[in-house]
Formats: structure tokens, C-alpha cells, sequence
């Protein structure tokens, strides 16, 4: 997959999260940023568990997984402070 169809991809993972984790979002640009580290995420996440995509449809999956893992601990950390 493209450098342009990764960003498109995390861009989409991070809105998708945002709406997944309705009281956790930070904002839309926050959420579209946290969406591309969690493409990244959720790609080593998925090849920790020997899992490997190769369509568009399962690299969201992978990324939405990712973002909302990334949310979810941003979210604690927060809470924190």
C-alpha cells in the first residue's frame, strides 16, 4: 500500500476511534494525528500476533484497533494529571 493510502487509511482510523471513544476524543486534528501513530500501532500489534492484511478494508480494521488503544491510554494518562 502507498504512503497516500497509509495516511488516508490512519486519517479514517482516527475519526472512526474518535467516534468509538466518545468520551475519551481530544478534538478532531488530536484524533486524526492519534489515528496515524495508531496505524502504526496497530500494524506492530498485528505482526506481534503473526496477523497480516492485505486489503484496504483489514489495514482499517488493523488501524481503528490501534487508534482506539491509543486513545484508551492516552485517556488514562490524562485522568492522571
Amino acid at each position: 500500500m502507498g504512503l497516500l493510502w497509509s495516511i488516508i487509511v490512519g486519517i479514517l482510523a482516527g475519526a472512526i476511534a474518535g467516534w468509538i471513544m466518545k468520551g475519551s476524543g481530544f478534538g478532531i486534528i488530536v484524533n486524526l494525528i492519534v489515528g496515524l501513530v495508531g496505524s502504526v500501532l496497530g500494524g506492530w500489534i498485528y505482526g506481534l500476533l503473526g496477523f497480516s492484511t492485505s486489503s484496504i478494508i483489514g489495514s482499517l480494521i488493523m488501524s481503528v484497533i490501534g487508534a482506539v488503544i491509543l486513545l484508551w491510554v492516552i485517556s488514562l494518562i490524562k485522568k492522571r494529571t
